[in-house]
């Protein structure tokens, strides 16, 4: 058996564990400059990899781009699936999906400043990614799921729109970490600060409950 600190042969590197690092790597340059800004010469040196095994995985920027759009948006996807919303009665399950929501967001500022810049690009990656819309549409299934019953138990309205619900949800919990920086600027006030946090986490539950009430 050979010394390991002596073997010239080089080592194997995980596939997986690759492709994770240049993942991770891509994000931190993706969000701090965007797309057009972000370099892959960049990316390689955060990472122990080179620009040649980054094309090799990913083919092209703009697909690592993609896959890390891909990414970010399951991470928020997954944090829901696994809410286990089903035990629990409609208005406990809306509170917790509505928390998750806020939580994500509130720890995950890259996510929104990816959604930030694909929005500059018009969504021009995102309709070239279905598996990202497949993944989306189960958030809309479970807000579906969770109204029809609460319709059911009396506990909520009729007729919201899943999707006119996600859209109250995703965009205070969105607009206090796109603009903190600004609301900053502005009003004097830290959105990081954890007691504005708090207020704002309850906020946004407290106003989608009241509106969903019959």
């Amino acid at each position: 058996m050979p010394d390991t600190a002596l073997d010239p042969r080089p080592r194997t590197r995980d596939p997986d564990q690759t492709r994770r690092s240049i993942l991770d790597a891509a994000l931190a340059e993706f969000a701090e400059k965007g797309l057009s800004g972000a370099r892959v010469d960049e990316i390689a040196a955060r990472t122990a990899t080179t620009k040649r095994m980054i094309y090799y995985y990913f083919g092209s920027k703009e697909g690592l781009y993609a896959a890390v759009l891909e990414e970010m948006y399951g991470g928020i996807r997954d944090a829901e699936q696994a809410l286990e919303l089903d035990s629990l009665d409609p208005v406990a399950a809306m509170r917790r999906l509505i928390e998750t929501t806020f939580d994500y967001h509130a720890a995950h500022p890259e996510f929104v400043r990816m959604v930030a810049v694909e929005n500059i690009h018009n969504a021009r990656h995102l309709q070239q990614a279905p598996a990202v819309a497949d993944r989306n549409d189960a958030v809309i299934r479970t807000l579906r799921g969770l109204l029809d019953r609460g319709e059911r138990a009396g506990v909520f309205r009729a007729r919201v729109d899943a999707v006119d619900l996600h859209l109250l949800i995703s965009s205070f919990c969105f607009y206090r970490v796109s603009n903190r920086h600004t609301l900053q600027a502005i009003f004097g006030r830290d959105l990081t600060a954890p007691q504005h946090v708090a207020a704002h986490r309850r906020m946004i539950v407290e106003a989608v409950l009241g509106w969903l009430r019959p």
